[in-house]
């Protein structure tokens, strides 16, 4: 199960002991993982497993492939997508690759390059990669685009592909938004998720309790810094889309009321900072 070895410090030395696996729904699974970025705040990491109609199924910011994950998804069916939602949810994607050769390969711009420039992560073929200039006309296939939309967050710091499966209401999503602490996420480890300075720290910054003026903030002045009128573009899209759940990256799933909770988020490139 190769990784980069980069990454030693931010994952767990065996995922399998401490992975939960759980169905969201009939046909949606997450993965859920302990990940400390930068090694030490605990952020949680998850994959989600979608089953198409079709059968196929596609998998968003992938963890590690264990026998139980590769139990799971023989469960569902053949993996004919594989998610990296920005560029930096895109660790386990070589094995994922390896192990599902026949799947389609999905990334934004910077995200081949940046692994091309990286030996143990360099040789994986991307087979649709969205950019700033082609992300409202790029099509995947007519299986996937019947049932997602996606949005590409180009002006966001970590280049952002946000995900809606229609049929269940269920919006994908990797940085856009956090939900800490990660207590499904280190259920398992016998770790408090919000143990630690620099976690508890982070943690009372990125949550959706209140009016999330932190988050706000965060997205305002960092996330889209740089190009606040191309990132209020793309949120004025997702605006329009709908959905009652939202399953992040890092923190618990957001299992009903998402929808409101995202647009209090964005409201300062929707409305107008206030």
């Amino acid at each position: 199960m190769a990784t980069p070895k980069s990454s030693s410090s931010l994952i767990p030395p065996d995922p399998a002991k401490v992975m939960v696996i759980r169905d969201v729904t009939s046909n949606i699974t997450t993965l859920s993982v302990p990940f400390a970025r930068f090694g030490h705040i605990k952020v949680g990491g998850r994959a989600t497993l979608v089953k198409l109609q079709t059968g196929n199924v596609a998998v968003f910011s992938p963890v590690a492939l264990t026998p139980d994950v590769k139990t799971k998804v023989k469960s569902l069916g053949p993996i004919k997508y594989i998610v990296a939602p920005d560029i930096e949810h895109h660790i386990f994607i070589t094995p994922w690759a390896a192990e599902y050769p026949e799947a389609e390969i999905i990334g934004v711009e910077g995200l081949p390059e940046k692994r091309e420039g990286n030996a143990d992560t360099k040789g994986t073929k991307f087979h649709h990669v969205f950019s700033s200039s082609n992300k409202l006309d790029l099509h995947i296939s007519p299986e996937f685009d019947e049932e997602f939309a996606s949005e590409f967050f180009h002006s966001h710091t970590n280049k952002e592909l946000v995900f809606l499966h229609k049929p269940s209401r269920t919006l994908i999503e990797a940085d856009l938004l956090f939900n800490l602490p990660a207590t499904e996420q280190y259920s398992k480890s016998g770790v408090d998720p919000r143990s630690g300075l620099l976690t508890k720290l982070f943690g009372g910054l990125m949550n959706i309790r209140g009016d999330m003026l932190w988050q706000k903030r965060f997205l305002w002045y960092l996330a889209a810094g740089k190009d606040r009128q191309g990132f209020a573009e793309s949120a004025k899209r997702i605006k329009q889309w709908d959905y009652d759940r939202i399953i992040p990256c890092h923190g618990d799933v957001i299992e009903t009321g998402g929808k409101s909770i995202l647009d209090q988020a964005t409201a300062w490139f929707t409305e107008g900072k206030h």
